[in-house]
């Protein structure tokens, strides 16, 4: 097999999530995908900004990227 520099893409298959939230929280999300509209020209909805609203928030924990590279 060649030594190919890029290695293998890992699985990218969605995984769906289902959860519930509190009105307050709704609300919040609700008020932030406006936010988003009114700031970039263009609506997503509530359920398409929460992976990535997750993702910078797990991006930006640095005690979360220091637990996770010690456990490797």
């Amino acid at each position: 097999m060649p030594d190919l520099k890029l290695p293998q893409i890992p699985d990218r298959t969605p995984v769906k999530l289902s959860i519930m939230v509190m009105p307050d929280l709704h609300q919040s999300l609700t008020e932030y995908a406006s936010l988003y509209a009114s700031t970039y020209g263009r609506e997503e909805p509530v359920v398409e900004l929460i992976p990535a609203m997750l993702a910078a928030f797990l991006e930006s924990d640095r005690a979360f990227a220091r637990g996770r590279a010690g456990s490797k």
